[in-house]
């Protein structure tokens, strides 16, 4: 597993993102990192990585991550990242590639639940555990065949297995933040300099707070003093 695609793709004078080194082979199966990034590109999705052999695997979810099981979302892979990019939130500049505000929605552990025999993972169906602020428990990606029927390894399925914290909430609407700063995808990119417009269409729409009405007694003595 290589950086070359990941570093070739960036101009790293101009983008804040980790240039990163390779890491060892692989760590402690216990000790595995797991990241969701939110990210307004061209437009808004999800980054899922996870850390195996010195990078971090990556997956691009257009829909975001679904907690229910009979929900199937896209994953579209992508080239490997450094295992400094769990940590990345802020600005891409414009220009680079994959311009736009990132923000670090989840961050955690996992492990893998279905090994080949030579300790490596199956290429077309991982089955791991999640353990995640947001996200936990048993998940599944499945490998597809793309729109031109090809299986090229590029698509894939991410599901949710049927556990103790399986549920129909919508965790994206639920838990729009981020885990590392507590800041909406707006607050990101306003402190970053970058479009704030744009990103604020990552985020929830935020109710204008309502006008406490007032208590009847309250009420009671206003009109007792306008009479």
């Amino acid at each position: 597993m290589t950086l070359t695609a990941y570093r070739k793709k960036r101009n790293f004078v101009a983008t804040a993102e980790p240039k990163g080194r390779e890491g060892p082979e692989a760590r402690d199966g216990d000790s595995l990192g797991y990241a969701m990034q939110k990210h307004v590109a061209s437009r808004l999705h999800y980054d899922l990585r996870l850390e195996w052999r010195g990078v971090l695997l990556s997956w691009a979810i257009p829909r975001g991550p679904s907690l229910n099981p009979a929900v199937k979302r896209l994953a579209v892979r992508t080239e490997d990242h450094p295992l400094e990019y769990a940590d990345f939130e802020g600005v891409i500049p414009a220009e680079e590639y994959g311009a736009g505000t990132v923000l670090l929605w989840d961050k955690g552990t996992w492990q893998p639940e279905n090994l080949n025999a030579d300790g490596s993972l199956p290429e077309r169906e991982i089955e791991f555990t999640l353990h995640g602020k947001k996200l936990r428990g048993s998940w599944v990606l499945v490998q597809t065949r793309g729109i031109n029927g090809s299986r090229d390894g590029s698509t894939w399925l991410l599901i949710k297995h049927r556990d103790q914290y399986a549920s129909a909430a919508d965790v994206i609407m639920e838990e729009p933040r981020s885990v590392a700063t507590q800041r909406f995808l707006s607050q990101v990119a306003e402190d970053g300099g970058g479009d704030v417009a744009r990103a604020s269409t990552g985020d929830p729409p935020r109710r204008a707070p309502s006008k406490t009405r007032a208590k009847p007694a309250q009420e009671r003595a206003k009109s007792r003093l306008r009479g």
